[in-house]
């Protein structure tokens, strides 16, 4: 099988999405997003702890029509704008950021069929994924040992396993990115949709981590996996179009975070609320009466909603980066990447600290593990290491003195 070089193609690529979401979109899949949090806020502690793949949570995304909010009218999605779909994820995150990040995931993978994709493989694969409705998941993690693709008659056998496969346990479809590993081909890395119960893949359902814990984000290991043309999206390069995934899944972290920060919040308010005494030195009847109380929720609240102003104008611009399609140039490429890189700085350490703060003003009987609330720390703590928010700070920094910019990846 012989892979054409699509970077032509590319080039001159245009993008499916184009103009931003109307208030009334905002406002659909906003009251969209927050039914299914309510859904998922009934019994999120006991899903928690049994730590078992969230089929039945993804389900409640499919039934809600979030899965196709992305998907072009035109192929029989819904038609939404990222901005919905990035706003959607911070509603989700404020109640359940595991079902919250994988839903970000699912509109990356989507996100990587036209990145990769030629015009004809977007509208077979987001026409069949949106008639059955299906949740994407990914085996792409850049910084495990490649999967291979070995030659084998007219296709390909993928073999090897990858680690941290975010919703791919529990998809209909899985974002692979695999190396040819022989060939006239050889080193050719390649953007790949393969079905959920493709002979020779096992999903070893090793995630056992502090947070983030129905995030379905085990291991895969794939032996002897038949590829066929069909399942080849593209080939993964530096086309800065086609580099978009990056920029994307880092924005979305940053509303992923400042969803936990919102949700740790409210919760805080809420036991504070309840709470009809106050400390024994206090001249305030209640502690929600407390100055010093009252000064931690000004503080993280002032914190929260200077992210949430950034967080919005940055998820409103990514519409028009992503409407310039093969046009876009790399300099506007690197300019929203550094945006996005200041929102991934300050919505984890907002994030964090709002966390671990909101214990001062809820007191010793909030670390009861009935209460909940240490569910937002563990999320935000586990998710907010998935690269060292330390580089982005460079990378911020390095661009700001020298007007430098980090090499492409798919983490920068």
């Amino acid at each position: 099988m012989t892979i054409v070089d699509n970077e032509v193609e590319l080039q001159a690529a245009r993008s499916p999405w184009n103009g931003h979401a109307s208030p009334e979109e905002l406002d659909h899949w906003s009251r969209t997003a927050e039914d299914v949090a309510a859904a998922l806020a009934a019994d999120v502690l006991e899903r928690d702890r049994r730590n078992v793949d969230p089929h039945a949570e993804v389900e409640l995304l499919r039934r809600s029509g979030l899965l196709n909010l992305i998907i072009p009218a035109e192929w029989g999605g819904r038609g939404g704008h990222w901005e919905s779909a990035l706003h959607a994820v911070r509603i989700l995150a404020r109640t359940d950021a595991s079902i919250a990040q994988i839903l970000a995931y699912h509109y990356a993978n989507l996100g990587a069929v036209v990145f990769y994709g030629s015009a004809e493989v977007q509208e077979r694969l987001f026409r069949r994924s949106a008639q059955a409705g299906w949740s994407w998941g990914d085996s792409v993690n850049p910084v495990d040992p490649s999967l291979e693709l070995v030659p084998d008659g007219n296709g390909y056998r993928l073999e090897g396993i990858k680690h941290f496969s975010t919703g791919a346990s529990v998809g209909n479809a899985i974002l692979v990115n695999a190396v040819i590993s022989a060939g006239e081909d050889q080193g050719k890395f390649l953007a790949l949709a393969v079905d959920h119960d493709r002979a020779g893949i096992e999903y070893l359902g090793n995630w056992d981590a502090l947070g983030q814990r129905l995030s379905a984000s085990g291991s895969v290991k794939y032996r002897g996996v038949q590829i066929t043309s069909e399942d080849i999206i593209g080939e993964v390069g530096e086309e800065p179009f086609s580099t978009l995934v990056t920029p994307y899944i880092q924005l979305a972290f940053g509303n992923l975070y400042l969803g936990i920060a919102q949700g740790a919040l409210a919760r805080g308010r809420e036991i504070t609320l309840g709470r009809r005494n106050s400390w024994f030195l206090s001249s305030a009847e209640t502690y929600a009466q407390d100055p010093l109380t009252q000064r931690v929720y000004g503080e993280l609240d002032s914190r929260i909603a200077a992210v949430e102003a950034l967080a919005d104008r940055i998820n409103r611009r990514f519409d028009g980066v992503i409407a310039a399609g093969g046009q876009l140039t790399a300099e506007a490429r690197a300019e929203h990447a550094i945006e996005i890189a200041r929102l991934k700085v300050v919505s984890s350490e907002v994030g964090v600290d709002t966390a671990n703060r909101i214990f001062e003003v809820t007191g010793s009987s909030s670390a009861k593990s009935a209460v909940g609330l240490d569910l937002f720390w563990r999320n935000i703590r586990t998710h907010s290491l998935h690269d060292p928010v330390d580089y982005k700070k460079v990378e911020v920094g390095a661009n700001y003195l020298l007007g430098e910019v980090q090499p492409i990846s798919l983490y920068t």
